[in-house]
């Protein structure tokens, strides 16, 4: 198969190059930090952004909705959402 973006740097705004399913964890990090997180089964998601110093909840997030951020950890406490997603 021919990659035609191959010449192409990853970037930020770029679309996701290898995406992996989240299982929320309270100490455990995320093995890559993500470019932002799908939500597949709405609800709450509690995380820590890569340069937070507290937990913050994106509360009544909408089935297949999209949070914009760059997150080290997702916690087991506190998230409700599901099929969560990294945008890797």
């Amino acid at each position: 198969m021919v990659d035609i973006f191959a010449s192409y740097q990853d970037a930020e705004g770029s679309p996701s190059r290898a995406p992996y399913p989240i299982v929320p964890h309270d100490s455990n990090a995320l093995p890559f930090i993500p470019k932002g997180i799908y939500v597949g089964g709405g609800g709450d998601v509690t995380l820590r952004g890569v340069d937070g110093s507290a937990d913050v909840i994106y509360r009544n997030l909408p089935d297949a909705s999209y949070i914009a951020v760059r997150a080290s950890h997702v916690r087991a406490t506190g998230t409700t959402a599901s099929a969560l997603i990294a945008e890797a």
